[in-house]
């Protein structure tokens, strides 16, 4: 009878072309092990999407499987499910090894033959649940396990020229489908029918520019009516209606990269109350990039919007944060949450961060210019400002269509 490997490899076929090129990989990987060195770790395993994609190029697909990447001094090794065969291998910069289904628990033991026993761990305490960490020290014995999630977070929140480049080609990708919204908001069109004409032209549109790409991901979220109140509401069937507010958000996915561009529309007409509403977020919308510039705190500028909302008697209307970091995050995998516009931030801005600036009004229905108002651009942080990547117009100029 033929033995039953716990974990072998599975390097079938040739590497594919990554987001990035080796050197942008190795220059990450350095600086997880400076950090590594700092924390004392010997080892660190990553469970999360974005930091094994972030330092390895795989971005996976878990269905209910583990999967990790261990990094060491020297490896830098992917742990994947057999039902992946060699596509895991294909898309690591690294090694990567399968593990069998054939015994309970051989993903930990495919981890623990990368990392040793009895070193110091780094994990992820923002993701590791308490029992995957259980299990992790049974197998690998550590002498202590260190969080490395803040540290990893950080280094994260500052992109390489290499990261921004394919940032901006996002944010032209998120216009392009915005743009295929506008031509398919019509009087009677269901939301479906609208989102589907944006994720469409984006799916086209990332294929054009990265032909070696995996394509994935991509979404939109038309919102009318009352379905416009909250950010991340589900796209609906409801037929679109004369006078009725719109919200536009197209998100492509490149690589695991995720942008956004979001812009209040209208359907035919614009009534007077709702205009006073879109003229006042559109001009926090501007002041708050106008506050985007290195030296300034992410609690600052949110103070300094609230401020501006207050002064019109509007902010109590506000539903969430003003803005968040852009790379590797998704609405469904990790975000850089110390690179968030809140009063509970405290991060200075820098050169190489992304952010965005997303201000929103809520408007209870029943009264007058009632619906939700978000304005989106996203924008790069440079030596004495910040550039506007995003291309998109906003406001009522180009926004009520139909």
């Amino acid at each position: 009878m033929t033995e039953r490997p716990d974990f072998h490899r599975v390097h079938n076929g040739e590497k594919a072309l990554l987001p990035f090129a080796e050197a942008e990989y190795q220059a990450r990987l350095t600086g997880l092990r400076a950090r590594m060195e700092e924390a004392g770790a010997t080892a660190a395993v990553f469970t999360s999407m974005h930091n094994i994609a972030y330092y390895s190029g795989f971005l996976y697909c878990a269905f209910g499987r583990p999967y990790g990447l261990v990094v060491t001094d020297t490896d830098c090794v992917t742990i994947s499910a057999g039902i992946d065969a060699g596509q895991p291998w294909r898309r690591s910069v690294g090694d990567n090894i399968t593990y069998t289904d054939w015994r309970r628990e051989n993903f930990r033991r495919a981890v623990a033959h990368v990392a040793g026993e009895g070193g110091v761990v780094g994990y992820e305490g923002d993701h590791l649940t308490l029992q995957a960490r259980d299990r992790m020290e049974d197998f690998l014995k550590p002498l202590s396990m260190v969080d490395l999630a803040p540290a990893t977070m950080r280094q994260r929140m500052m992109k390489s020229p290499a990261e921004i480049a394919l940032i901006r080609a996002g944010a032209e990708v998120a216009d392009a489908g915005g743009h295929a919204i506008r031509d398919a908001v019509r009087i009677g069109a269901r939301e479906i029918d609208v989102a589907m004409a944006g994720r469409d032209a984006m799916e086209l549109e990332i294929a054009r520019r990265f032909p070696e790409a995996e394509y994935r991901d991509s979404w939109v979220w038309f919102q009318s009516g009352l379905n416009t109140d909250g950010a991340h509401n589900p796209v609906t069937a409801r037929k679109l209606e004369r006078g009725d507010i719109l919200s536009l958000n197209t998100f492509p996915m490149i690589s695991g990269y995720y942008t956004a561009l979001e812009r209040t529309m209208f359907a035919g007409e614009v009534d007077d109350a709702s205009l006073a509403i879109w003229e006042a977020n559109v001009a926090a919308h501007e002041y708050g990039m106008s506050r985007l510039r290195p030296g300034v705190s992410c609690a600052e500028v949110t103070h300094d919007i609230n401020a501006f909302f207050a002064a019109r008697d509007l902010l109590h209307y506000r539903t969430f944060g003003y803005g968040h970091s852009f790379g590797l995050l998704s609405h469904y995998y990790g975000r850089e949450a110390g690179l968030e516009l809140r009063e509970d931030i405290d991060t200075v801005l820098q050169p190489g961060m992304v952010i965005s600036m997303e201000p929103m009004l809520t408007i209870p229905e029943g009264q007058p210019g009632a619906g939700g108002y978000r304005e989106h651009d996203i924008l790069v942080i440079t030596e004495d400002g910040a550039e506007n990547i995003t291309g998109y117009p906003y406001g009522p100029g180009f926004n009520v269509v139909g």
